[in-house]
């Protein structure tokens, strides 16, 4: 049986998951991160392109890896305008500490996110740091209430006929892993976050979405994975 609570453009649906053991060596060196797009087809989760445009229903979830020890938060801002945050909270795991060498889901429960709201882009963003942020006084909240947020319903997902899948996909160019572009209005973060984030390469591998620190992280970094649907 499924259950279901909401996040306002996304719902979160009870499903499986765990932290999964190590599948292959990351490259060393500089710090890492490997994030990709899962979809729940029929019975089976499969991998997708990150610039996948999705259906409304459509159940996904992702899969996060780093080569370094440290924490996640993750946020969004929703079709609708509304910030949330995905992770950690009760419905999505609350243990967000990450090993290095690890792949886990996200979210780390029984659940998954399931797409719904206006279509346009769902701004998901993924604060990682490599130590603990202060509990005492959160860094990553919702904006206050009064101020505008500036969701990405004015820009509607368009298939990328420059890009051709063998299995039909369609595919928008725009979606996927991003730079927090200066100035957007993003959840509160730590001040150095957005800064050090500016040294951040982003690269694709089939159909992974990596991020490369050029040297180890010193502080958190946040960056932004824009999930296209109609």
């Amino acid at each position: 049986m499924i259950c279901r609570t909401t996040l306002a453009g996304v719902a979160v649906l009870l499903a499986s998951g765990t932290a999964l053991p190590q599948t292959q060596e990351i490259t060393q060196g500089a710090h890492r991160m490997e994030l990709s797009l899962e979809k729940l087809t029929g019975k089976d989760w499969k991998m997708i392109d990150p610039g996948t445009i999705l259906e409304q229903g459509d159940r996904v979830r992702f899969r996060f890896r780093t080569n370094f020890d440290g924490w996640l938060y993750v946020t969004n801002l929703n079709t609708s305008g509304n910030y949330d945050q995905l992770f950690p909270r009760q419905e999505t795991g609350q243990d967000n500490r990450i090993a290095s060498g690890r792949e886990y889901r996200v979210p780390t429960t029984e659940t998954v996110f399931k797409i719904a709201g206006p279509a346009g882009y769902e701004t998901v963003y993924w604060l990682v740091s490599p130590l603990r942020l202060n509990e005492a006084a959160p860094s990553i909240q919702p904006v206050p209430k009064g101020v505008p947020s500036k969701p990405l319903t004015d820009l509607r997902p368009r298939c990328d006929d420059a890009v051709l899948h063998a299995r039909g996909e369609c595919i928008d160019s725009s979606a996927g892993l991003k730079l927090v572009p200066r100035g957007e209005e993003i959840p509160q973060a730590p001040a150095e976050a957005g800064e050090n984030s500016r040294q951040l390469l982003f690269m694709r591998q089939q159909s992974k979405a990596l991020v490369s620190s050029p040297s180890p992280l010193a502080g958190p970094v946040i960056y932004e994975f824009r999930l296209a649907h109609k």
